[in-house]
């Protein structure tokens, strides 16, 4: 079950939009970004550990993911810092109370 997981992404949303209603009249925004697989050094520690739990090789898990991202990849740290980027420049000073989805089209599915 992801239930727990859901909630506390949709709870991160939420907050999001409460906080942009409260600090608006300040000139303050706020959003918040949702990624999704990120391959970073947890997700090959991870990828270890559920290897090391139901077998397979190193990088299945990882792999097994990608038929899942219409984009065809898993994401890089760097697809999260151009969307943190922009939502903290000049360029994104009206958007506020938003949540964007960084995952390659993987809601999509």
């Amino acid at each position: 079950m992801v239930g727990h997981y859901s909630a506390s992404k949709f709870a991160v949303r939420s907050l999001a939009q409460a906080a942009a209603l409260e600090w608006a009249e300040h000139g303050i925004t706020v959003n918040a970004y949702s990624p999704g697989l990120v391959h970073t050094s947890m997700w090959d520690d991870l990828d270890r550990e559920i290897v090391a739990l139901q077998g397979g090789e190193p990088g299945d898990v990882i792999a097994g993911a990608i038929p899942d991202i219409p984009l065809g990849r898993v994401q890089r740290p760097e697809d999260v810092a151009g969307i943190v980027s922009y939502l903290a420049s000049d360029d994104a000073a009206y958007i506020t109370g938003q949540s964007v989805i960084i995952g390659g089209g993987m809601l999509l599915t």
